[in-house]
């Protein structure tokens, strides 16, 4: 009898943890679904060479803001990673005082602060000193955006590395930074460069703190201290406009960034597949 509970109770968490596991991948499989239903015939050649068409005119592409996109990004992980890789590791290795936990509470609280509220804040930081929209600005809030991000990602991730690692290179007579750097996070660095992608791909949809910083541009942008176009932006100013092509091409730049975002992923995780497991 026991034996048969066991054997039913086990089938009962099974089927839930598969039931939980369709949960989670039902919303990504309908949301991909839809965005290749409705923007794959809108993806060609012209969509990732030719400017905007102005208002009223049919036909065009995003390749500006597809390029803007991809220079907010680096202009944010130039900002957001050294910061957010640091402090991860000062938590980890250093952070068990009061300083410590007073620069984890800060992170999780920003962590959940709302990404328009981060927008105001560039706005009010960057773009009313310059006196100008620039990508400077949209660089600066999705940095800010990505920090607590990498932070804790970093935190955790260096912490799984064994102590037996440490105190082995500690022993030898390697000095502490050196074994930080040399050891500790050449031993995570597969769970950190994974953290890494997740901020980007968070930041790399975001629409409200570039409609106060970056703002838009139906050209190519020819300094980084003016306006810049990008693809969310893009995005949501061809979702609500009244004309359907705009809305066909709307549709084509959802599903470009999309799977822009899972390229990415996909390929850092291949090339770090194992690794972080591996040196554990």
């Amino acid at each position: 009898m026991n034996y048969r509970r066991r054997k039913l109770i086990n089938a009962v968490a099974l089927a839930g943890a598969v039931a939980c596991t369709l949960c989670v991948l039902l919303p990504l499989v309908l949301i991909f679904s839809n965005l290749i239903l409705k923007g794959i015939t809108s993806v060609n050649l012209a969509f990732f060479t030719n400017l905007p068409k102005p208002v009223g005119e049919t036909g065009g592409g995003m390749a500006n803001a597809i390029v803007g996109t991809l220079t907010l990004i680096g202009l944010a992980s130039a900002v957001g990673l050294p910061i957010g890789v640091l402090a991860g590791v000062y938590l980890s290795e250093y952070g068990h005082g009061r300083l410590g936990y007073s620069v984890r509470f800060s992170a999780d609280v920003l962590n959940g602060v709302p990404s328009i509220v981060i927008g105001i804040f560039a706005y009010t930081l960057v773009v009313l000193p310059m006196k100008s929209f620039s990508a400077y600005a949209g660089g600066f809030a999705l940095g800010v955006i990505m920090i607590p991000i990498v932070a804790r990602t970093t935190e955790e991730m260096v912490r799984l590395v064994p102590s037996s690692l440490r105190e082995a290179s500690l022993a030898l007579g390697v000095p502490s930074w050196r074994t930080t750097v040399l050891i500790v996070l050449r031993t995570a660095r597969g769970g950190i460069i994974t953290g890494i992608m997740l901020a980007t791909a968070r930041i790399a949809g975001e629409t409200a703190p570039l409609l106060f910083t970056a703002f838009g541009n139906q050209f190519w942008h020819s300094t980084l201290g003016g306006p810049i176009a990008s693809l969310p932006v893009q995005i949501y100013t061809y979702a609500i406009s009244p004309f359907d092509d705009w809305h066909r091409q709307a549709w084509a730049g959802a599903l470009v960034l999309l799977a822009l975002i899972l390229v990415t992923s996909l390929s850092v995780r291949l090339l770090t597949r194992g690794r972080f497991h591996s040196a554990l």
